[in-house]
């Protein structure tokens, strides 16, 4: 039996009543996923805070116990006393004891010393050497346990951020869970909010789950909206709202995912016009130019039928994107020599792509689209082999 073929106009309708029955399966899953993920993040900061409170009640307690050493001169004007956690007391000449003594013990010492028939005069001004050490307790208590400042911590928190991320899964994850734990206090911070959003982008990588994938490459980017409404001079932002859009576009229908192309187009240049020397920024851009000229007829026809001027790209201008990597950051990634291979294999230059196989090659894989261009580079060789 003969079945007509739709028109292309049909095909888009097919295509689009598809896509809206799964986005509304999506949608459901995603709810239940994002509440799951809110209770989650909820227990993990009241952990967090009620751990915080507990350590630094303990941190008061040590400094309460072991006051900071304190000098002073006694009534006389004649001689210091040292009141410390560990010196014992120091015998004078006539025997009687005027300095050395400690907090935890000067007390006892006088009410002996009075038992004894030693002079009144003498405990006296150990009693009141002890009072205005107990006085100076709170000043010297900011000198020995004081906490870092605000500015200390967190770049204490952005440099163990950074170093996670670099790390493995186990290192993003944990990454991840600490950023989350410390945005009640640092969420105000440009450095803090792009590295959160990069965090979300990275568990949007691990995850397995579809729907999980975009529930985090959503949360990371509806943390960077609100992020690039007080910081647009901010190359990281764009940056990374760019990476974002682009895993949430993985995940959406048609119309969507070429919109969302536009946007990741429209951030990446900002993110190059703010740090051009960022090898990053054009990577992702060679990544986009390379997409944009590998479009199906469909795809085309949907961005021709949406914007009056689609999105357009060469294998030429990816190539020099990639090659601009290299430039400012030679071996930054096996992907993005991999991806100059392919741009001259597409080309048809068989030597140059032969000589960039072999030196992505050489390269590490130290992610999963690493991982990935290495199995397109066994599967280029074995095709010349052929």
């Amino acid at each position: 039996m003969y079945v007509p073929l739709l028109a292309p106009e049909e095909q888009l309708d097919v295509l689009e009543g598809l896509d809206f029955v799964l986005r509304n399966i999506a949608e459901l899953r995603r709810e239940v996923q994002e509440l799951r993920d809110a209770l989650q993040q909820l227990a993990a900061q009241i952990l967090s805070e009620v751990r915080a409170h507990l350590e630094e009640s303990q941190r008061a307690s040590r400094r309460r116990r072991f006051p900071f050493p304190r000098e002073r001169s006694d009534s006389t004007g004649s001689s210091s006393i040292y009141f410390t956690a560990s010196s014992g007391a120091a015998p004078t000449d006539d025997g009687e004891s005027e300095g050395g003594y400690s907090t935890a013990n000067a007390e006892s010492d006088y009410e002996r010393e009075s038992e004894d028939g030693e002079d009144e005069v003498s405990g006296e001004t150990v009693r009141a050497a002890h009072r205005d050490s107990l006085d100076l307790v709170g000043e010297d208590e900011a000198q020995l346990g004081s906490a870092p400042s605000p500015e200390e911590g967190l770049g204490q928190l952005l440099r163990q951020a950074d170093r996670l991320h670099g790390g493995g899964e186990r290192d993003k994850r944990e990454g991840f869970q600490l950023l989350l734990n410390n945005k009640l206090a640092y969420a105000e911070h440009r450095d803090f909010a792009w590295r959160l959003a990069r965090a979300h982008s990275d568990m949007c990588e691990l995850a397995g789950d579809a729907d999980e994938k975009r529930s985090y490459a959503s949360d990371g980017k509806e943390e960077l909206e609100v992020a690039l409404q007080k910081w647009d001079q901010s190359a990281e932002c764009h940056q990374w709202f760019a990476v974002l859009c682009g895993q949430l576009a993985e995940h959406e229908g048609i119309q969507k995912r070429i919109h969302s192309g536009r946007v990741f187009k429209e951030h990446i240049d900002k993110a190059i016009e703010l740090k051009p020397e960022d090898p990053k920024s054009h990577y992702l851009l060679g990544r986009w130019c390379y997409q944009v000229s590998h479009l199906g007829w469909l795809e085309k026809k949907t961005a021709s039928a949406l914007f009056e001027a689609p999105p357009t790209a060469t294998i030429e201008e990816a190539l020099q994107s990639f090659l601009r990597v290299e430039e400012l950051s030679p071996g930054f990634s096996k992907a993005g020599r991999a991806y100059i291979a392919k741009c001259y294999r597409d080309l048809g230059n068989k030597t140059a792509a032969l000589l960039w196989m072999d030196l992505a090659s050489e390269l590490p894989v130290n992610t999963k689209e690493d991982l990935e261009s290495e199995r397109e580079l066994q599967e280029m060789h074995s095709a010349w082999e052929e």
